[in-house]
């Protein structure tokens, strides 16, 4: 049974000393933003996150999985079994990044993919939560 949270992961890449992310275009709607799915029974929230980027990008890292600070909830009607929920309303979002040098495969989920600087990125992303936590994965690279 599908758990009641979801987690986003953004992939990051440094090119010229300057990073980009990597954004996925839904098949089903369009929008553009980073890996996301929900857990799985007996999974906990950072191995659904790892299994997520296997999942929709073929990642596979030894890199570390990084929690971000941004915190964000969605209305339950948006998820596939949420009437199984009884008493919940919210789904709580976990945000992840990860550094990644591989190559991408993306999954049936989504119809194209790309790497984009914080600017192009920041336009390509329809979700506000996901804008913010853009920018504060931006903002921690920046302190490298």
């Amino acid at each position: 049974m599908r758990q009641p949270w979801n987690v986003f992961v953004y992939l990051y890449r440094i090119t010229s000393d300057k990073p980009e992310y990597l954004l996925l275009k839904r098949s089903d709607d369009g929008v553009w933003q980073g890996v996301a799915g929900g857990g799985e029974e007996g999974e906990s929230i950072e191995e659904a996150a790892k299994r997520e980027m296997f999942e929709e990008t073929g990642a596979i890292t030894k890199a570390p999985l990084l929690k971000l600070d941004t915190k964000s909830y969605m209305e339950k009607y948006i998820f596939q079994d949420n009437e199984k929920w009884e008493g919940i309303y919210v789904i709580p979002m976990h945000y992840f990044y990860c550094e990644y040098k591989g190559n991408v495969q993306i999954s049936h989920e989504h119809s194209d993919y790309g790497w984009y600087h914080f600017e192009d990125a920041m336009e390509k992303l329809y979700w506000h939560d996901n804008k913010t936590a853009l920018w504060e994965l931006n903002e921690r690279l920046r302190q490298l």
